[in-house]
């Protein structure tokens, strides 16, 4: 039989207290899970900046950004400035030459490239949408107190080689939000929203993972952070430099405001030639 050494038969121990200590989290009433789900919330909310957090009016990052396709094919990788008007107002442009920009509005979203400014499709607005609802950000700052969730504490876990709680927050319409927060700092280490398709009755998973946290203006935010779906990965960002509170108008984020730059880039012009080569 071979002998085990004092690290192993530490690190055993130490699965045993923690299998334990799972074993007791799983014996919590409904009402003592939910308010501690709850509290690990606040206690989140206060360490990404309380107040500077949920008061925040708008974001402005430069970033590299990595977009990943079929079978997590690179898709683009390149630089990036991303504008978000909260709730729901986003405005990326891409390259240095920000002549290639993505805008949404709520239900509405349109794209400049260089053939022009076009509608998006209701694929791409209904893609933005389910990504915007499905974000801790959204989540924390304008539904946590929606009386129709339903919070409950899924005991703690190594994420990432961090320390963590998780909790679970059931948000009706066959979600389910999945948080992973760091028990030493607070702050979402990881998070993962589970849907369930209504016909097919198959489960999809979403995560974001966050990573490399800077206090930016009160508000603490991660500089790198992975988006994969079905565990594949489709979107990785690392941030360079980031403000919050610029003063950011909804006019920046409408189909007029990329007819105005289409016109700055020269687009009147790339018109004219083509219409005289088609003459």
């Amino acid at each position: 039989m071979r002998v085990r050494t004092g690290f192993a038969a530490a690190v055993l121990a130490g699965l045993s207290v923690a299998a334990g200590a799972r074993a007791q989290q799983g014996v919590l009433a409904p009402a003592q899970s939910a308010a501690k789900a709850k509290q690990l919330v606040a206690e989140s909310i206060q360490a990404l900046g309380g107040q500077a957090y949920l008061g925040a009016h708008d974001q402005t990052c430069n970033s590299q950004l990595a977009r990943f396709g079929f079978h997590a094919q690179l898709d683009f990788y390149g630089q990036a400035i991303d504008y978000n008007l909260y709730p729901d107002k986003e405005r990326t442009e891409l390259y240095k030459q920000r002549n290639v920009i993505d805008v949404n509005n709520g239900n509405q979203g349109w794209s400049l490239d260089r053939g022009g400014v076009s509608d998006m499709s209701a694929d791409q607005i209904a893609d933005f949408q389910k990504g915007l609802k499905e974000s801790v950000d959204y989540l924390f700052r304008y539904q946590r107190n929606d009386p129709n969730l339903e919070y409950s504490y899924a005991g703690t876990d190594v994420v990432d080689l961090k320390q963590v709680d998780w909790v679970e927050i059931d948000e009706g319409n066959s979600l389910t939000a999945r948080i992973a927060l760091d028990q030493y700092t607070h702050l979402p280490v990881r998070a993962e929203f589970i849907s369930r398709d209504p016909e097919t009755h198959v489960n999809t998973t979403d995560a974001d993972y966050f990573s490399n946290y800077h206090r930016v203006d009160g508000i603490e935010t991660p500089f790198q952070e992975t988006m994969t779906h079905n565990g594949q990965k489709t979107l990785q960002v690392f941030i360079a430099s980031c403000s919050y509170n610029t003063g950011l108008e909804p006019s920046f984020f409408t189909r007029e405001a990329l007819e105005e730059r289409w016109k700055q880039l020269g687009g009147k012009k790339k018109q004219k030639k083509k219409k005289k080569s088609a003459d």
